[in-house]
């Protein structure tokens, strides 16, 4: 789950870190107030959405930049009147772009240098690790590309924690002066408590920026956090944002289905991640694309199922649907009830191939059969693919 940059610095400020003064509004109704906490002087400001890249981001009435510097509280309510509303494109949004529902006021502040400081999780590892970068900005992907020797990384023992040595390791690495050490250690320390704590997946700050008069502090930031432990925190699931995710994904969380979107014509309802992974990679293999990743789970319901086939079918690029299902825990029986009577209700009209293995394959098979619908049974993963790919492509 992402947040956005004004709520991740609401939080950063719950772990003592120092972060800029800045007021978000989500009406136009809202600038004047939100304007007049701030002090008189220059004002950054921010596009909040889900994605990065907004300072070279353009929306699409060609208005340019998601973050701006304003010179005035005028001059930063007029700019905030072009962004909010406004539907703004980055690398990361994709050509569709993110609707801007939020804007965020922040006073300009005095920049002696930038650096980039993430805290992720090391997946090859599986361990926490800290990136940092004394080339902070925007293009710290150029960075990455072409000088990874200006990328600095340290791992963390799960067990035992940061240790004292690897902050000073990792300040003596960033070129920090003594003053700046101190308080750079400082913010290191409680962002690596908050990434903990809160079952972060991902702490980014770009830029983490050092001032003249040597503090060092976040002046973005760009928080997620595993939906798996989300349970454990009611607080940090309050703050989702239903407007940036897909309806899609939206719906299939409320029937505890693992759903994301992609770019294909061929939809997917597999049962267990690994096997849907495959699925979508075999479907590739044979020429075709996944339209979404979809994990109904080890334990689907009839009615699981058929809200799939709904979700899937809100789709209109799909042309095609592959059900996969390797019954061990999960009843093949089961699914084939559910296929059925999703594709009766539907009117299902697009080509379905769907292939059974497993616990009750038979009867699940016996089920599609007597259906009497045109559903076309594959027998291995192999083939169950080809033939969804075939009938998709009119071959």
């Amino acid at each position: 789950m992402n947040i956005h940059e004004y709520q991740a610095k609401a939080l950063f400020e719950k772990f003592g870190v120092h972060v800029p003064k800045g007021v978000a509004a989500k009406s136009a109704a809202e600038f004047d107030s939100a304007l007049a906490q701030l002090p008189e002087g220059k004002i950054v400001v921010k596009s909040q959405i889900h994605a990065g890249g907004r300072g070279k981001g353009t929306f699409t009435d060609g208005f340019k930049g998601g973050v701006k510097l304003c010179q005035s509280r005028a001059e930063a309510k007029e700019i905030a009147g072009k962004m909010l509303g406004n539907t703004l494109v980055t690398l990361q949004t994709g050509p569709a772009g993110r609707k801007v529902q939020t804007v965020y006021f922040t006073g300009a502040d005095s920049i002696k240098k930038e650096y980039y400081l993430a805290i992720l999780l090391d997946r090859a590892t599986s361990r926490p690790v800290i990136v940092a970068s004394t080339e902070g900005g925007m293009e710290i992907e150029k960075v990455a590309h072409e000088t990874p020797d200006k990328i600095f990384k340290v791992f963390i023992d799960p067990a035992y924690g940061l240790a004292d040595y690897q902050v000073r390791e990792l300040c003596f690495k960033l070129g920090f002066n003594p003053a700046e050490m101190k308080n750079a250690s400082k913010l290191i320390r409680q962002l690596y408590t908050m990434f903990w704590e809160c079952d972060a997946s991902m702490v980014e700050i770009n830029p983490l920026i050092s001032t003249p008069s040597d503090e060092v502090y976040p002046l973005d930031a760009k928080v997620s956090f595993d939906d798996n432990a989300l349970y454990r925190h009611p607080e940090i699931t309050a703050l989702r944002d239903l407007n940036e995710e897909d309806p899609k994904e939206i719906k299939a969380s409320e029937h505890n289905l693992s759903y994301i979107a992609l770019d294909g014509n061929i939809a997917c309802l597999v049962n267990g991640a690994g096997l849907a992974m495959s699925t979508m990679d075999i479907i590739k293999h044979y020429g075709g694309n996944p339209a979404n990743f979809l994990d109904v789970g080890g334990g689907a319901s009839k009615e699981q199922v058929m809200a799939a086939f709904e979700i899937i079918l809100t789709d209109p690029n799909v042309k095609g649907i592959l059900v996969n299902i390797f019954g061990g825990i999960m009843d093949c029986d089961v699914i084939a009830h559910g296929v059925v009577a999703a594709a009766k209700e539907i009117g299902l009209t697009l080509p379905l191939v769907v292939r059974l293995e497993g616990n009750n394959a038979d009867a699940g098979k016996a089920t599609l059969a007597a259906s009497g619908l045109t559903i076309t049974s594959g027998t291995t993963m192999a083939d169950a693919a080809q033939k969804i790919v075939a009938l998709v492509s009119g071959k």
